[in-house]
């Protein structure tokens, strides 16, 4: 089963995490600290997995404020003028670039030093959406947990890089320890506490990792559908395919060819489950699920937590989202 992915060019890639940090750079250890009045970095987080980035990496050091409310979906956030002020009066800027249009201009108008910016701190890979004329896969040796799919052929199109880097548990472990350096760097003052927090947030999402490797290892199919294509990261990393039902937007509309294809590969490949999500509509999944006669669960793209959210945090929304894929799946 394919896994749609294209690999941005290591080239590329070092090339963005020079300028994820770049800002950094231009700090001496002299005024490199820059705090608040109450000795703390002040860091705005674009949204939900980069706040919890932030908090676990900061600890008690760092004041940390998100641009996104819980609740609000975040792709199409809309940048207040309130908000253009709290990121000039900030420290430093968490953000994703490619995730947030809006949140990329407002934080590259700004004048803040320290602008980190987690897509250039992992590799990001090319989405490719379903339904066109293009056909293969490329295979990709260097994956830790391999990627071992069988022959299916779909047609896809290029959608553009996959921001949705942290539901893979290792690309978000580098990304922690990227975003630990560079608070290192702009706060030198509190330098251990932060590299301290970051190890121990890398070992937390190690053990995430080893976690749904084991779960995920031994499955009836290796086949489910979600809402919009969040989490061919998560899929790639243990040998699964994700089939949306809309690319990388949530907003969008599937096409009635689309709908169609799932659900004669849903009858092909064994697929029990429509997944759906917490902070968008649920009215396609649960449509293709009654159409097709299928089950709708909640896979959650840990955009953001809500009373609704299977956790109270990132770790346990993921651990919910590991019980619903085994019982999807038929894990053994």
């Amino acid at each position: 089963m394919n896994v749609r992915r294209r690999l941005i060019p290591t080239s590329a890639l070092t090339a963005a995490t020079a300028l994820a940090l770049v800002s950094l750079s231009a700090c001496s250890s002299d005024d490199a600290a820059a705090t608040n009045n109450k000795g703390k970095l002040d860091v705005v987080a674009s949204f939900y997995p980069m706040q919890y980035l932030a908090e676990q990496i900061g600890g008690k050091h760092v004041e940390v404020t998100t641009l996104t409310e819980p609740g609000q979906e975040p792709h199409d956030l809309e940048i207040s003028a309130k908000q253009r002020a709290q990121l000039e009066e900030s420290d430093a800027a968490l953000y994703l670039k490619g995730l947030q249009p809006n949140v990329d201009e407002a934080i590259g108008q700004s004048d803040l030093k320290t602008k980190i910016d987690a897509a250039g701190l992992t590799r990001l890979e090319k989405h490719e959406e379903e339904g066109h004329g293009e056909k293969g896969h490329e295979e990709h040796g260097d994956d830790e947990h391999g990627d071992e799919h069988d022959g299916h052929e779909h047609g896809h199109e290029h959608e553009g890089p996959d921001p949705h880097i942290w539901l893979d548990p290792v690309r978000y472990a580098e990304v922690a320890e990227g975003v630990g350096k560079a608070f290192a760097k702009a706060d030198p003052d509190h330098k251990a506490a932060y590299e301290k927090n970051t190890a121990a947030l890398v070992k937390k999402l190690k053990g995430l990792d080893a976690e749904f490797a084991k779960g995920l290892k031994n499955t009836r199919t290796k086949v489910f559908i979600t809402t919009h294509a969040a989490f061919g990261y998560l899929a790639e990393r243990y040998s699964l395919t994700e089939e949306s039902i809309t690319g990388l937007d949530p907003e969008g509309e599937p096409s009635a060819n689309r709908v169609k294809a799932l659900q004669k590969m849903a009858e092909a490949d064994g697929v029990t489950t429509v997944f759906h999500e917490t902070l968008v509509s649920d009215k396609t999944a649960k449509t293709l699920a009654s159409d097709a006669k299928l089950k709708t669960d909640v896979l959650d793209p840990v955009e953001g937590i809500t009373e609704k959210s299977r956790g109270d945090d990132y770790v346990q929304v993921m651990r919910s989202n590991l019980k619903a894929l085994r019982t999807a799946l038929g894990a053994r």
